[in-house]
């Protein structure tokens, strides 16, 4: 019997809590309300390098999270030894995941490890996304020649190009590519991010939408501009 590995990769979003923390928890509140679902079934990491062992509030903030619907499959930034924190149930397994082709495991221990294969430069994908498929790009660019249904999804470590419509979520510069913007033919975003700020189609002009328009980020502000000839 031959045995198979398969690889998975994941794309987890980072939570980074600030003192106050029911302030920030206000703010997590207002931005689930408004992202259209962006962390619903999504892997958090939860980071508390901007707090401290005596944080305020520190000991309730992991159920605190996790009641709004936040699936956290890690902790960094902090110590089990913080006595705030000495009862939380640490995550230790990471589940779900995309498939990212098959790893076989070599017979012969000794034998010379594969190749790796470059999953750099940019992805074209040359028809529409339907609605409940996720793209996912941590090398670069995305061009989809087709449209964007609503209920889809794509992620970029760079830009997005839509040469159809895009009606559904466009996140773009993940991992602090702030100079990353997504660009459609047609602009009906449920949800922009660029570098980790948001803007939903509530925070788009009125008179851009339907129209050929690009997302940038300013002054960490998503802005959505007209694309002139």
């Amino acid at each position: 019997m031959r045995i198979r590995a398969r690889g998975r990769s994941f794309l987890a979003l980072v939570l980074s809590p600030e003192a106050p923390l029911p302030l920030w928890l206000d703010g997590l509140d207002h931005q689930i309300a408004r992202s259209g679902g962006l962390f619903t079934g999504k892997p958090v990491i939860l980071d508390l390098g901007l707090l401290s062992e005596t944080t305020p509030s520190l000991a309730t903030l992991l159920d605190d999270i996790r009641k709004r619907g936040v699936r956290i499959i890690g902790i960094e930034g902090g110590s089990r030894h913080w006595p705030a924190v000495a009862h939380w149930d640490w995550p230790e397994t990471l589940d779900g995941g995309r498939p990212a082709g098959e790893v076989e495991i070599p017979e012969d221990p000794a034998a010379r490890a594969a190749e790796p294969v470059s999953g750099g430069g940019t992805l074209i994908i040359e028809q529409t996304v339907r609605s409940g498929q996720s793209i996912q790009h941590m090398q670069g660019d995305v061009i989809i020649l087709g449209s964007v249904s609503s209920g889809a999804e794509i992620v970029a470590a760079g830009s997005i190009h839509v040469y159809g419509t895009l009606r559904g979520r466009a996140i773009a510069g993940v991992g602090g590519q702030s100079q990353s913007r997504i660009f459609a033919s047609r602009m009906l975003a449920e949800l922009l991010a660029l570098d980790g700020y948001y803007a939903v189609t509530e925070d788009i002009d009125p008179a851009i939408l339907g129209q050929a328009a690009q997302a940038t980020l300013n002054e960490d502000r998503v802005r959505v501009l007209p694309l002139t000839p």
